[in-house]
């Protein structure tokens, strides 16, 4: 070597193959460090192998990271990207390289490798544990029980047979090598499958809500028949004679766990958690039980993984703890160390070595049966259970999705000795080629039949007195919650007109969300146990939500978990207003309150999906600027509620008009004033606007009417006040509302966005708008230069013409955003026309009906 390099003495090996592997001897004084040492420094093994291994972390981390983000616009899994980072490192790629060998991966440092991958692989199974809710598994359907059991129990035998064929397995390994490499074949990855559902937006379907039932009870099986594979074998792949006594142990761990480590954490926590601060202490005590469980495990003579799988398990769940212990070890896992493991996945698989002893049609004919076997499985299981012969098809098809459980069972083998070198390659290409045709497979060929939905309440002006108001309520994080509950308790739910809320908690799907997360909703969420000042945010903000409910029989709330990417989350947002047959979606404004009483940056990616909600929602949409909502105070000291005051700013068109009938609804509750405040142009307004005067003349015939509906209903009402203010301009229309603000005080400001239309009283404000999505009177009374503190509602109201022109505009200025969207649901929002002949007729076929009464209930109200 170079005398840049750490070594001045170049290597030497003696390198023996077999078809377990390599056997390479060599010097064991090359582990130390060969130069000329001075005064405190002496050679040592550190010295040596650390400058390798910084560069081995980089190597690694730098292929998976490139690999992954090359991979991913294909739609494919992480566990391809983390297939190929090994195969890459393989020695038939570059593996047997000279630089390779000699500069990034070197023998006599493989052992320093393998430690750290194998820890890494400890903590990772540690979190797949942690994130895995056993309440959850409610067997209460037949069928995805039977479809579980009978894909493990027919690929098991299918794997021994095809693991059992000439040229396979090795004659004096075939017990061991057929259960790891029957396991290997039947096992589904549940995390992995969760993701791919949210990718493909089916964990809300029937057959994703069936697949990943069956997928958890094939996972947790999976564990078993691998714990009692590592009782059952030796290291040197033969029977193992104390297997009785690793059993039992094991049982004993198991036991321990249950009645002793879940309480005693619990306890723990409990009386050390001060004021909801969970400190480092915690966690890293947390940390420290994982290796010792492992210790314990690997003891009783199954694997360490065991131990710090069944510790995962033991973390009382709704805990703050296991979103900190997230938050500290997933991303330094699967960005840093994680990729250690797939390289020595990579290291151990030699195609060119596996292809002497495998003929290339009994590996194609391995592969393929290992993919067909669960599909045909349940299509054949589906028959007798009048299924879907396509949902058949998706769910056997998602029961082939691999992960880093399927490298485990292989690596296990391997290191038994059970499976030798060409099954341990043949196997994994198995397992790249089913993780590659998944997800590609059923974002193309799979798609769910939409059920048209027909509802004539899209809108709240056409709530009628004695109809059911349905809202579709949007929180991304607990301080959102209060503004949003506040409103819906002021928006006047009777017997007559009940209050139906869907509330939705909003979670971006990233690398760390746990599958658990994924599939949590409803009213099939488990509870918590723990005070609020531990438990999960989602958990504080459902029983938020719920707590409305409590002391209000016209008001019924159900809670929704929905974990969605933000580029796509206003399809679910959409899909499921439309699936809940909601006529109100209220969303949070992507700015905060900050302790000034200014509003804050905000989120980008908040504002971005509240625009792709209006643009695409089929009802009408509410955002709401809190602005702290003063709405619900505490009693004055007579013991009274104080009234709050609501401030309705009426410039006209069907905006105004739908926020008008949002402003009316709260009408009826003796805590609430309502003043109404029209703003009507004068002469010199009406003159200098042009055709934006002829634009609001004829606006202003169908703004007259609903205001003398109004006026009409609520003439006895003292708690109700209507105004009207003659302005020239923008200005002159801010400065009305200033003087409003001064002479009383509202806690709310409800407004229309006025989309796609001019009026003569906001001429001027246009110029300097920055939140288009709050309309031009919504930014400005939102805007950090109006000094107000009242909160603003902005309501924008459901027009199918509009509705459709936006979803133009945006296929025609993304066209390569939606082309990757194919199959992934668009028919269930309709956002995507132009990709599908038949997405035009579609939208018009459910919205125009909408269109047309709308019509003529405003030609009637002018003939009247």
């Amino acid at each position: 070597m170079t005398s840049g390099l750490p070594n001045t003495t170049k290597p030497v090996y003696e390198i023996d193959v077999s078809r377990f592997g390599k056997i390479v001897c060599y010097d064991q004084s090359l582990l130390f460090e060969k130069r000329e040492q001075k005064g405190w420094e002496s050679g040592s093994t550190l010295a040596s192998s650390l400058p390798f291994f910084i560069t081995q972390l980089f190597v690694a981390n730098l292929s998976y990271r490139v690999i992954y983000y090359l991979t991913r616009p294909l739609y494919l899994p992480p566990f391809v990207a983390q297939i190929l980072c090994g195969l890459l490192f393989s020695p038939s790629v570059l593996g047997s390289t000279d630089f390779i060998v000699e500069h990034i991966f070197p023998y006599r440092f493989t052992m320093v490798l393998e430690t750290f991958a194998n820890l890494a692989l400890v903590y990772n199974i540690f979190l797949l544990g942690l994130g895995m809710d056993l309440r959850m598994v409610r067997i209460t359907e037949v069928k995805p029980v039977i479809i579980a059991f009978a894909g493990l129990f027919i690929a098991l035998p299918v794997g021994v047979f095809l693991y059992s064929l000439p040229g396979n397995g090795h004659p004096d390994k075939i017990i061991s090598g057929c259960v790891f490499w029957s396991l290997a074949m039947a096992c589904t990855n549940f995390p992995d499958l969760a993701r791919v559902l949210a990718d493909l937006k089916l964990l809300r379907s029937d057959m994703g809500r069936t697949a990943m039932c069956a997928a958890i009870i094939t996972d947790l099986c999976t564990w078993v028949l691998l714990v009692f594979a590592f009782a059952s074998f030796t290291k040197a792949g033969t029977w193992n004679q104390m297997m009785p006594w690793v059993i039992l142990t094991t049982f004993i761990f198991v036991l321990l766990c249950i009645y002793v480590i879940r309480p005693g954490i619990t306890w723990i926590f409990a009386k050390t958690v001060k004021a909801g601060q969970v400190g480092d202490t915690h966690v890293w005590f947390i940390l420290g039980g994982v290796v010792l469980c492992g210790l314990i495990t690997d003891a009783c003579g199954v694997h360490s993984i065991t131990g710090a799988f069944l510790f995962g398990l033991s973390i009382p769940h709704d805990h703050i703890i296991r979103n900190m212990i997230e938050e500290k070890l997933h991303d330094f896992l699967s960005g840093i160390l994680m990729p250690l493991f797939y390289i020595i996945c990579g290291l151990r698989a030699d195609i060119s070595y596996m292809l002497k002893f495998t003929d290339k049609f009994m590996m194609v004919l391995v592969i393929t049966s290992s993919f067909l076997v669960k599909i045909v499985t349940t299509v054949v299981v589906s028959l007798f259970m009048q299924m879907p012969t396509r949902d058949a098809f998706a769910i056997g098809a998602l029961m082939n999705t691999k992960g880093t459980l399927s490298l485990v069972v292989l690596n296990a083998g391997r290191d038994t000795k059970a499976l030798d070198s060409p099954m341990y390659t043949h196997m994994t290409i198995a397992l790249l080629v089913m993780s590659l045709v998944v997800e590609p497979l059923l974002a193309v060929a799979y798609k769910p039949k939409k059920k048209l939905v027909h509802y004539k309440h899209r809108t709240v002006q056409k709530i009628k007195g004695e109809t059911e108001f349905r809202v579709l309520a949007c929180v991304h994080i607990l301080p959102n919650v209060s503004g949003v509950t506040n409103l819906l308790q002021v928006s006047n739910p009777t017997k007559q007109s009940p209050l139906n809320v869907f509330a939705i908690h909003l979670v971006e799907l990233t690398g760390r969300t746990t599958a658990s997360l994924l599939i949590m909703n409803d009213e099939n969420k488990p509870k918590a146990n723990f005070s609020d000042r531990v438990r999960a945010e989602s958990d504080q903000i459902a029983e938020s939500f719920e707590a409305m409910e409590v002391n209000n029989d016209a008001m019924t709330v159900q809670t929704i978990t929905a974990v969605s990417p933000y580029t796509t989350m206003h399809e679910d947002i959409c899909a499921l207003a439309e699936d809940k047959r909601v006529c109100f979606i209220i969303l949070p404004y992507h700015k905060h309150l900050t302790p000034d009483g200014r509003m804050g940056e905000g989120n980008s990616s908040h504002a971005d999906i509240n625009q792709n909600v209006l643009n695409h929602a089929p009802c009408s949409v509410g955002i709401l600027v809190d602005r702290g909502m003063a709405m619900v105070r505490s009693e004055s000291l007579h013991g009274e509620v104080p009234k709050r005051g609501v401030a309705m700013l009426f410039v006209g068109g069907p905006d105004d008009r739908e926020a008008l009938s949002y402003a009316w609804r709260m009408v009826g509750q003796h805590q609430i004033n309502l003043t109404v405040v029209r703003f009507v142009p004068g002469r010199e307004a009406l003159v200098s606007a042009g055709k934006v005067a002829a634009e609001y003349e004829r606006e202003k015939q169908v703004d007259d009417e609903c205001i003398y509906e109004f006026n009409f209903k609520t003439t006895n009402d003292s708690s109700v006040k209507y105004i009207e203010k003659v302005v020239n301009d923008g200005q002159d229309t801010i400065s009305t509302i200033r003087e409003m603000e001064d002479n009383n005080s509202y806690d709310l400001y409800v407004v229309g966005r006025g989309y796609n239309s001019d009026s003569p009283v906001t001429a001027g404000l246009n110029d300097w708008s920055s939140s288009p999505e709050l309309g031009t009177i919504g930014d400005t009374l939102a805007s950090s230069n109006f000094t107000m503190h009242a909160s603003v509602l902005v309501i924008q109201q459901f027009s199918a013409v509009n509705r459709q022109a936006a979803a133009a505009a945006t296929a025609t200025t993304a066209v390569g955003a939606i082309a990757g969207g194919v199959g992934y649901n668009q028919e269930a929002i309709g956002s995507a026309p132009k990709t599908t002949h038949d997405a035009e007729p579609f939208m018009k076929s459910m919205y125009e009906d909408d269109g047309d009464d709308e019509e003529e209930e405003h030609h009637y109200g002018i003939h009247r």
